[in-house]
Parts: structure tokens; sequence; C-alpha cells
């Protein structure tokens, strides 16, 4: 008999606001995610290192390390380097913030909207 169990796509959850970390984590678990949170940006590169998330869900404004400093190391690793990007900031500018992120959202988001780009991002790494 095959193993027909679903393996749950992870992803990793980057924010310092720890309850806009736990909104989003929750949001992705109702769906069937596992939700890794990180709440700087060195924590979540090694969370990335050892996880290998299948998506990074992040905020750009952080103190220490941006989100941007992070997924420029995030690229760099040849491991990682192609883990899609979904950005969720209050910056203006975001858009520009990360090269080939496959969504941008302003916060507060739209979960449905959110959810959308989410299962759109991983559709097209699957």
């Amino acid at each position: 008999m095959k193993n027909t169990k679903k393996v749950k796509k992870k992803i990793l959850v980057l924010d310092d606001e720890k309850h806009i970390v736990t909104y989003i984590a929750t949001l992705l678990r109702k769906k069937g995610y596992e939700a890794i949170p990180a709440l700087n940006a060195e924590e979540a590169i090694e969370t990335a290192r050892i996880e290998k998330p299948d998506l990074v869900v992040l905020d750009l404004m952080m103190p220490k390390k941006t989100g941007t400093d992070f997924a420029r190391k995030l690229s760099r690793d040849k491991e990682l380097k192609d883990t899609p990007i979904i950005v969720v900031s209050a910056l203006t500018g975001r858009d520009l913030a990360v090269r080939k992120a496959k969504a941008v959202f302003d916060k507060p988001i739209d979960p449905d909207r959110f959810i959308a780009a989410v299962e759109e991002a991983l559709e097209e790494t699957s």
C-alpha cells in the first residue's frame, strides 16, 4: 500500500512584530501549511538552512538586518536561492526591495488575496 499522506509545504514567516508572525502563521496553518516563525533576519537564515522552506514570507523593515538583507543572503545560498518570496510590508517602494518577489502586500494584508498568492507561488515551484 502506497503512502498517500500529503507532505505539508513549509513556509518561513519573517517579521520583527510577533503579532504579525502569529497572524500570518495562523492563516497558513488553517490552510494546511507548516508555518515556521522567525522574528529577525539572523534567526531566519539559520532556520531556512535547517528547514529548507518551500516559500518565505517576509517583512522589509526590521532592526539590525532588513528583509532585503535576508533576501540577498538567501539568493546567494546554493540550496535556498530558488526559494520563492512574498513581501508583506508597510514600506513605500516595497515592490522594488526584493527582486523576483512572487507577490507584494501592504500591511494589513487581505487574507484571501494573500492565501491565493501563497498557493500560486507554491504551484509554480512544484
